[in-house]
């Protein structure tokens, strides 16, 4: 994924992160806070199930 379609999905997940901010971010890191945010969002899912 490009960087953009990255900061995308992280902010279709954290609703509250702003373009201008994950900009300053790697893809690499960016990549990284994906994961982890897809992580914490499946974690919640199976507790509220």
């Amino acid at each position: 994924m490009s960087k953009y379609e990255i900061i995308d999905c992280i902010m279709e997940i954290n609703k509250t992160a702003k373009t201008e901010f994950l900009d300053q971010f790697s893809v690499e890191e960016l990549d990284l806070y994906l994961e982890h945010l897809i992580k914490v969002d499946l974690e919640e899912i199976s507790l509220c199930a």
